[in-house]
């Protein structure tokens, strides 16, 4: 798969409240979109959340790292539709290269398989990198983070947490937590607590809604 041929750069303005422009650069790398994606999403929604689902509105943001040392190897997991148990594919929204350069996967308004108990109102970033647990994130791509947060909550106010997938259980306090199925559970370390700390860091003057370590 020539990945590199999906590559289409776009560019979003996002004014911020002081009324201070500010340009984001984001490239489109889709994944299988088709209508059997969309079945699989449905069938997916359907026995975790008790009803059928091909988009979201967006309530959180979960980050998370790739545990691989590649952009290509990224996408090459998520292009697929289904797993090999016939379900809905894992996937993410937004990924980010080790440089800070930004791919978008899906439309952030599509239902993605990143985060148990989520994935109905959460939007995904993934970061390349965390190869055997090791927090190794770039600045590059905390930087790019904080840029796609912030373009994601002027575009839909209704985002009000950032948790790392790691503090899926913490975020259980959002009351965003919905999981039909009993003992599907996934122990997690993403992106590292470390990100997270500078993560939080950034947003400290924001209304957005962290959790602790």
């Amino acid at each position: 798969m020539n990945w590199k041929k999906f590559l289409i750069p776009i560019f979003a303005s996002l004014i911020f409240s002081h009324a201070e422009a500010h340009v984001i650069s984001i490239y489109k790398h889709p994944i299988e979109w088709t209508e059997n994606r969309e079945r699989l999403m449905r069938e997916y929604s359907l026995e975790h959340y008790g009803r059928e689902m091909t988009e979201i509105e967006p309530r959180a943001i979960v980050v998370h790292w790739t545990a691989s040392a590649t952009l290509e190897s990224v996408f090459n997991t998520f292009y697929s539709e289904s797993m090999e148990d016939g379900t809905l594919n894992v996937a993410s929204h937004f990924v980010v290269d080790r440089d800070g350069r930004i791919y978008q996967l899906t439309p952030e308004t599509g239902l993605n398989r990143h985060a148990i108990g989520y994935n109905w109102c959460a939007i995904g970033i993934e970061n390349v990198g965390g190869v055997n647990g090791e927090e190794d994130l770039t600045d590059a791509q905390l930087a790019a983070n904080v840029e796609i947060i912030r373009h994601m909550r002027a575009k839909h106010p209704t985002i009000e947490y950032v948790f790392g997938h790691y503090q899926q259980d913490a975020a259980r306090e959002s009351g965003l937590y919905l999981e039909l199925v009993p003992d599907y559970y996934a122990e997690k370390i993403d992106p590292g607590a470390k990100f997270m700390r500078k993560l939080r860091k950034a947003f400290s003057k924001s209304s957005l809604k962290f959790f602790p370590e």
